[in-house]
């Protein structure tokens, strides 16, 4: 098991990975501490039959540039396949700002071949390649050195079963003739906006009980704020403040240092210094902000008009398409589009691309009256009216 420490390794073993057809990539990382992910190990491998078809990378090293890696990610002759790609893609761009395209993920491939709701990696080793995985080190220290036996050993498996799966999936997509499915749920992984969260727009994640726009005022530049700090001082916005700290602080208003100490749920740390300081100038903000240049209101976030009724047969016929199809139900639609559906808005995703063909289409007819459902013996039937 190789570790690759220099840049020279790096671009030998890339320029080699470039004449195979795809590389299979993962990552090992820490992100408990910090806001940003910190990258500790690279695995990669690529269609070969030797020793050197797959290897580790040690992005710890003092000198070892990931130029020749990113090379590879943006050769549009080679597919980078990966599993459960999310995490790893923000890693990239934000330290690199590459995101590996042609991109196949075999967790969404999974989810559309029949593979069950965002199926494990060693679910699908089990099932396709046939063998097991030792996850004695999936929580371990990546960043201590030297790394173990096990560590390494671990590591690499996620890589070289990878390339089993992918060739499985691949040909099944093909004979079924789904690919175009996944190539439309990995383009929101293509998108940059998808790995960046705006300061501006982070009061967005704040789960609140109320829509009043000035109260949304002070959710926003608080959470503005704590974005910010966060990001400015790569540490978890849960250590400046957490979101129950947020909102009693926008409920609260408080106008000084006193004020502020008599809250609940607010930190120690976060009681003095820079963040009280940031959190009483987010308070001033928000108070002196125009009527006019209030939040509007999320309706998004109001519960929906459902009809019950309707919102059962939908969940009906979602199970039925599920049985039929063979992909994962979550996929097609969530709870919430269902109930969106139930109280009328059709702006949803499931309306759109491959999930209106297999679910949407008929979705749209049972809530117009035009179908029924009926049982017969295991399974759902539809009956045209």
């Amino acid at each position: 098991m190789h570790i690759v420490t220099t840049t020279a390794e790096l671009a030998a073993f890339c320029d080699r990975a470039s004449q195979s057809p795809y590389v299979t990539v993962d990552t090992e990382f820490l992100r408990e501490r910090t806001y940003y992910s910190k990258l500790c190990l690279i695995q990669l491998a690529f269609k070969g039959d030797g020793d050197s078809d797959a290897v580790l990378v040690d992005p710890l090293v003092d000198g070892l540039s990931l130029d020749p890696l990113l090379d590879l990610f943006r050769d549009p002759d080679v597919v980078k396949v990966f599993h459960a790609a999310r995490q790893d893609l923000e890693i990239f761009y934000i330290d690199h700002g590459v995101i590996p395209e042609p991109l196949f993920d075999t967790q969404v491939a999974a989810m559309v071949a029949g593979f069950g709701e965002q199926v494990g990696y060693e679910t699908l080793v089990r099932k396709i390649a046939k063998e097991s995985l030792d996850k004695s080190s999936r929580f371990t220290d990546w960043s201590r050195r030297p790394l173990s036996d096990n560590q390494k050993s671990y590591a690499l498996a996620d890589v070289t079963h990878l390339r089993v799966i992918y060739e499985h999936l691949r040909t099944r997509l093909e004979q079924s003739g789904r690919h175009k499915w996944v190539e439309e749920e990995i383009a929101a992984l293509l998108a940059p906006d998808t790995y960046v969260t705006h300061p501006e727009n982070a009061w967005k994640r704040v789960k609140t009980r109320s829509n009043a726009p000035r109260f949304l005022a002070f959710v926003k530049e608080l959470a503005r704020f704590r974005e910010t700090y966060a990001q400015e001082r790569n540490v978890p916005r849960n250590r400046v403040f957490k979101d129950d700290a947020l909102v009693e602080l926008a409920s609260t208003k408080p106008k000084d240092t006193a004020e502020l100490g008599r809250s609940r749920l607010l930190l120690r740390e976060a009681r003095k210094g820079e963040i009280a300081d940031g959190i009483l100038k987010a308070v001033h903000k928000a108070a002196s902000t125009p009527k006019e240049q209030l939040p509007e209101v999320d309706t998004s976030r109001q519960s929906p008009q459902v009809n019950p009724a309707l919102a059962d047969l939908l969940r009906v016929l979602l199970k039925a398409k599920t049985e039929a199809s063979g992909v994962a139900s979550k996929l097609i639609a969530s709870a919430a589009e269902l109930d969106a559906l139930a109280a009328g808005k059709r702006d949803i995703p499931a309306l759109r691309g491959w999930r209106r063909e297999v679910f949407g289409e008929d979705a749209l007819r049972l809530c117009d009256g035009q179908i029924a459902l009926t049982a017969k013996g295991k399974h759902v039937e539809i009956i045209e009216i």
